[in-house]
This record gives structure tokens, C-alpha cells and sequence, in this order.
């Protein structure tokens, strides 16, 4: 019985020295992500995930720096959405247990399909809109409705006069002004006097070439 104690004990130190011996370095992993097109332009919250340990998850910050421990030989993972993943290993036997980089992320355009959204839930729903649909007028159409005399009636009635048309209204205008300003001579009762003496002038004129007209026939 103490014989099987004792391998046991020498079991499990053997196992835990195993194990120790085994435990690879801590390293402090620490860098800068900057896009690879343009190293001057930094990528911001970076995913960044330790696919050797755990599936340990950190991110970088707005300036695209990260620091966070790791151990030697461990695979890093930096995703970010719009650039194409890239794994970063971990060297053995790092001096000064520190680890320093700048990852670099490649811009990724991708393609979507293109995705159409129609307001029909169904085929007959189509269809009898389809069916009742009112087709646009053309441009010829168009134009006799903009020429027809109902439409010039509404828009003069309704669209504000241009700069000629005022011109026009404000000359009208003044003309009416002028008119009225003109005063009628027989409107004046002082005038009348001179207008009947006018008159009887003519009348006496008159009468005076008749006579002597008269005379010279009766001479012949």
C-alpha cells in the first residue's frame, strides 16, 4: 500500500514539473494598427482575439493602440470591419519578455449583390396595381396641356407678372393720371364768353361773304 502511495505522489510531481516545464513565457505584446495603404492613417477598435489561449479577447483603442500580455508562441488574430483579417505569431525566446509591432490591415471592398425591394407582397398585388396604373403623358402632351386656354387662364390668374408687365400696368397708369389732370376748357365759365364770341364772328363772316357773293351774281 505505501508502495502504490509513493508512485502516485512521484506521479503527480512528475506530471506538475511536466507541466511547469511546459508553461510557455508571458510576453507584453504591445503596437500600433495603421492602414496598410496609407501608414499615416491609424484603424481605431480593432477585434483583436488570441487564438492560442482561451480565444482571449481584446481590442485596440481610438488611436489604434494595444497592450495586453500574451505568451511566446501564441497566434494573434486583428479584424476590423472593411479590412482583411491578419495573424500575428508570437517569436520564442523574446528578449526582455516584450514584444513590440505595427500590424498592418488591408483595406477590403466587397461587392454585395444587388438587393431590389418592390412594395408588392404578392404577385396579384402587382398585378392589379399594375393593371390600374396610369401611364404619364409625354412630352407632346404635355405641352398642348401647358398651351390649352384653361391652363393660360390659371396661370395668369395665379403666377406673379413679370418686369415688362409692370412697366405696361405703371405707364396705364400714369396715363390715366395725365388725363385727368388735363382740365376741359368748357368746363370754365370764363371760357364761354370768348367761345360765344368766337362764334358770332364766324356767323358775321359768313353773312358777309354771302352779301357780297350775292352782289357780284346780280351785277353779271
Amino acid at each position: 500500500m505505501k508502495k502504490i502511495l509513493s508512485l502516485l505522489l512521484f506521479l503527480f510531481a512528475a506530471a506538475a514539473a511536466f507541466a511547469q516545464k511546459q508553461e510557455r513565457p508571458l510576453v507584453q505584446f504591445t503596437g500600433i494598427v495603421h492602414n496598410a495603404d496609407s501608414t499615416n492613417v491609424i484603424v481605431p477598435y480593432v477585434s483583436i482575439v488570441n487564438t492560442s489561449y482561451k480565444g482571449q479577447i481584446s481590442q485596440s483603442n481610438y488611436e489604434g493602440y494595444f497592450s495586453f500580455v500574451v505568451h511566446e508562441q501564441d497566434t494573434i488574430r486583428f479584424s476590423s470591419v472593411g479590412y482583411a483579417s491578419v495573424n500575428v505569431v508570437i517569436p520564442a525566446n523574446v528578449q526582455n519578455k516584450s514584444y513590440t509591432v505595427q500590424v498592418l490591415l488591408k483595406p477590403q471592398i466587397i461587392n454585395l449583390p444587388v438587393f431590389r425591394v418592390f412594395p408588392w407582397a404578392t404577385t396579384e398585388e402587382f398585378t392589379k396595381d399594375f393593371l390600374t396604373m396610369k401611364i404619364a403623358d409625354d412630352d407632346l402632351a404635355i405641352a398642348r396641356k401647358n398651351l390649352s386656354a384653361a391652363s393660360i387662364e390659371t396661370m395668369e390668374r395665379t403666377l406673379p407678372r413679370d418686369g415688362l408687365e409692370m412697366s405696361n400696368i405703371q405707364d396705364f397708369h400714369n396715363s390715366i393720371l395725365n388725363s385727368h389732370s388735363t382740365v376741359n376748357p368748357l368746363l370754365n365759365p370764363f371760357n364761354w364768353g370768348s367761345l360765344i364770341k368766337e362764334i358770332s364772328e364766324g356767323d358775321k363772316s359768313r353773312s358777309a361773304d354771302n352779301s357780297n357773293n350775292n352782289s357780284s351774281t346780280t351785277g353779271n
